[in-house]
């Protein structure tokens, strides 16, 4: 079978880059947070140089694929 370009947007984070935000968003939420928002991870990501940027979604739909893979 040929393997041919497939549609779509490309993707926007690496596979290590998914693995840096996990390891982020495991650590204790930020002072005077109660925990993580999708928000603050993706601000977070983009200030450890992890990622040039970052949108909420983009961080929601990597952690969602995190967690049900686990499963």
């Amino acid at each position: 079978l040929d393997e041919s370009p497939r549609p779509g947007a490309q993707r926007k984070l690496t596979g290590q880059q998914e693995a840096h935000l996990i390891a982020v968003a495991g650590t204790p939420a930020p002072e005077g947070q109660a925990r993580w928002t999708l928000r603050l991870l993706a601000d977070k990501v983009v200030e450890l140089e992890i990622v040039p940027a970052a949108h909420f979604n983009t961080v929601g739909r990597a952690l969602k694929k995190a967690i049900s893979s686990r499963t």
